[in-house]
């Protein structure tokens, strides 16, 4: 395992999806206060030295509702309330930081993530949220796509199962990046 050289004026600490909406639901293998927790940790440590810190949240009401054999949401079922898109103040939100609305399972479909990111001089995104298998891991790969170095806060994401998580976690995430636990990542900050 490499250890982590990470320089906070060119990194980027991404959170998806710390939303109430979602951060209610349950999630393994790690619970959603642990997840949110960890996030703020990452979140408030790069901050203290210079990061960008971004988060991410769905407009759920304005996802697509196309024909799929498993809906997000029963098929006529009510939108979501506007505040499910609000984020959990234990997240730990500061002025400052990026606010980006996604409306798609990825953060950088449709949206001005890239921009924010390119403009700042981002090389290097520390990912975490929920759920892992899907919108983090749709954010991931996409990142890949685009270059950027990618190091991925196991223990601060979670997914609907243990096993979706795992499956992310061990078979996709080191095929993209560096899989690390909070403590390793920040442990791995240049300073």
């Amino acid at each position: 395992m490499t250890p982590l050289d990470l320089n906070p004026l060119s990194t980027a600490v991404v959170l998806i999806d710390l939303q109430k909406g979602i951060a209610g639901l349950k999630v393994a293998p790690h619970a959603s206060a642990d997840v949110i927790r960890r996030g703020r940790q990452l979140a408030d440590t790069f901050r203290e030295l210079g990061a960008t810190i971004v988060y991410v949240h769905v407009l759920m009401n304005e996802m697509a509702n196309l024909p799929v054999d498993a809906p997000s949401r029963p098929p006529g079922a009510p939108p979501p309330p506007p505040e499910a898109m609000e984020l959990v103040p234990e997240a730990g939100f500061r002025p400052g930081d990026l606010l980006v609305a996604k409306r798609q399972w990825g953060a950088f479909y449709g949206t001005d993530l890239d921009q924010h990111l390119r403009r700042r001089k981002i090389t290097t995104i520390v990912l975490g949220g929920i759920a892992t298998n899907i919108g983090v891991e749709s954010t991931a790969r996409a990142a890949h796509e685009r270059a950027y170095e990618l190091v991925l806060a196991e223990d601060a994401m979670s997914s609907l199962s243990a096993e979706a998580h795992a499956f992310s976690i061990q078979t996709i995430f080191p095929r993209l990046g560096r899989v690390r636990t909070t403590e390793q990542i920040i442990a791995g900050i240049r300073r």
